[in-house]
């Protein structure tokens, strides 16, 4: 869009020049009202201005060429801020997002933002002082204290305000972790509900740690960090800003670094997409100028008026509905944590349970050893995809259900626990991963046939809060996806002939036994959302 008020009304004045007629223009402008992009009333003329004035500052600022005319060298540009977008299945609110102005190819360049016009670790340094902020302070929490500053503290006087104010409300984006006790419980039986609390915690103790305190920032840096200003609530709603928004670049000179982008943060986000937003050197192929600029390019084609959409990543929905506040239909994504304990029937757990009838396992010391040398649990979380379960959580039970008939004597370190080890073994393994999953769906009050004649209820449905309805419709999903994985287990059970009888153990064998439908699947690893976690943490992925 042009800079100033008048871009869109300019837009359609040079179209119906163009077109010589008003027959035409007034279809144009009232498609343009429907799509947010025309003002159409006092809250749509609010939100038009505050898009006008961030065009006009990244024109000025940051000589970002964001105009429909094509000018020297510079192409008309190819998109127009929405104010407000929906989603394509569930006719929900997805706030303000980027539409097409034109036509669009696949490989077309889309933007072009400079990194001076980027709020990072570095921009939040230099404002706060590296004497509150020093060098090593993590990257949300420098960010986020900038982002209380600029808002709160400088206001109107803020360089930062044209790109402030376009930012949305904590209830617009609406997280999990800033949902209330009454909406949390919608999602009774879900593990979302677990992590929320998690990052509620978190959080609190952050800020406390960093704030709070007689030598917190606020204590110590009063004139920079003002009490009544870096509140919790404003500890909240910079972080809802973060996660929902912050981008992650990787190809900069100096190395990555966690960024809030102005006007690229507006473009909403699909599991489908193939476009990343990253960083690369300003200039053309021969000249390169040493600064450095976040680019993006179209992953397909767009027609025109159709919104454009990039991937925040491979992420499940419970992870976009605690850090984004919405989940997405037909995520091929999606997964459920699902808690696998499988109890070391050791000598002193045997006494503890007073119970003559559970045998000791002479191995469970030994299990517990190697469980502990690589960085395991006896109890571990694995998500569990429509598709698929995790290689891990097999290796993990496969140990865990070793018996002397399967060692005949050899160390259980001596095993591949990638590939099966017996039949016995494994039809222990898959019944265990049923079990564990049966007992996830049974910690829901509802069934997923009670959430569906909810959600088919409309007129119902629609009177409950937005947080309510996205709570219905993730926990319906996670029980779809828990159900498809028992039946997915039932048939691995059947095509391998692990539902049989007296099935033999390994002998010894340190190679595994190959069973029918394994070939295929062996040598296919694919990478999950635990071993992401797991290699964050820093933590060993694999147990051979």
């Amino acid at each position: 869009m042009a800079g100033g008020d008048g871009s869109e009304s300019e837009w359609a004045k040079a179209l119906r020049e163009n077109t010589g007629g008003f027959e035409a223009i007034d279809t144009f402008e009232k498609e343009m009202k429907m799509k947010g992009l025309m003002k159409g009333g006092s809250q749509g003329d609010v939100k038009l201005s505050a898009n006008a004035n961030l065009v006009q500052w990244l024109s000025k600022e940051g000589d970002v060429y964001l105009s429909e005319q094509s000018s020297w060298g510079e192409a008309p540009h190819p998109m127009a801020i929405s104010t407000d977008t929906k989603d394509e299945i569930t006719n929900e609110s997805s706030g303000r997002g980027l539409l097409a102005r034109r036509d669009i190819n696949d490989g077309d360049e889309l933007l072009k933002i400079p990194m001076k016009m980027c709020m990072t670790k570095a921009n939040a340094r230099k404002a706060l002082g590296k004497d509150a902020l020093p060098s090593e302070i993590n990257e949300y929490l420098a960010i986020a204290c900038h982002l209380i500053f600029e808002k709160f503290v400088m206001a109107d006087q803020s360089y930062w305000k044209p790109y402030l104010d376009v930012l949305p409300t904590v209830n617009e984006v609406s997280p999990t972790f800033t949902w209330s006790e009454d909406d949390l419980a919608f999602l009774e039986g879900s593990p979302v509900i677990a992590a929320t609390k998690s990052l509620q915690m978190k959080l609190k103790r952050e800020y406390d740690a960093l704030l709070g305190g007689d030598n917190g920032l606020v204590a110590k840096f009063p004139e920079r960090f003002p009490k009544e200003h870096f509140t919790l609530e404003n500890w909240t709603w910079a972080f809802t800003m973060l996660f929902s928004r912050a981008i992650r670049l990787r190809n900069l000179s100096q190395g990555e670094t966690l960024a809030l982008v102005p006007y690229a943060d507006l473009i909403n986000h699909s599991p489908f997409s193939q476009a990343y937003i990253d960083a690369r050197q300003s200039g053309d192929w021969l000249f390169k100028n040493g600064d450095e600029e976040v680019i993006l390019y179209a992953d397909r084609g767009y027609r025109r008026m159709e919104q454009i959409y990039i991937s925040y990543g491979p992420k499940s929905n419970a992870e976009l509905l605690l850090l984004y506040g919405f989940a997405v239909e037909r995520n091929p994504f999606n997964s459920v944590d699902v808690t696998v304990s499988i109890a070391p029937r050791t000598t002193s757990f045997i006494k503890e349970l007073n119970d003559e009838n559970i045998p000791v396992d002479p191995l469970a010391e030994e299990k517990l050893q190697f469980l502990e040398s690589v960085g395991r649990a006896n109890t571990v979380d694995f998500p569990c995809y429509a598709d698929r379960y995790p290689t891990e959580m097999l290796e993990y039970l496969r140990l865990m259900q070793m018996t002397p008939d399967d060692t005949r004597g050899k160390p259980l370190n001596a095993f591949d626990y990638s590939r099966t080890i017996s039949p016995g073994n494994e039809a222990a393994v898959l019944t265990s991963v049923i079990e564990a999953v049966t007992r996830q769906l049974k910690k829901y009050p509802q069934t997923e046939e009670e959430d569906n004649a909810l959600i088919k209820d409309k007129s119902l449905f629609r009177l409950l809060s937005y947080n309510q309805r996205m709570a219905i419709r993730h926990r319906r999903n996670e029980k779809r996806l828990l159900k498809r994985t028992i039946a997915a287990l039932e048939k691995q059970i059947i095509k391998q002939g692990l539902d049989a009888e007296d099935l033999a153990r390994a002998e010894g064998s340190t190679l595994g036994k190959v069973l029918p439908g394994d070939e295929r699947k062996y040598g296919l690893k694919q990478k999950t959302a635990l071993e992401d976690r797991l290699d964050k943490m820093g933590l060993p992925v694999d147990l051979k």
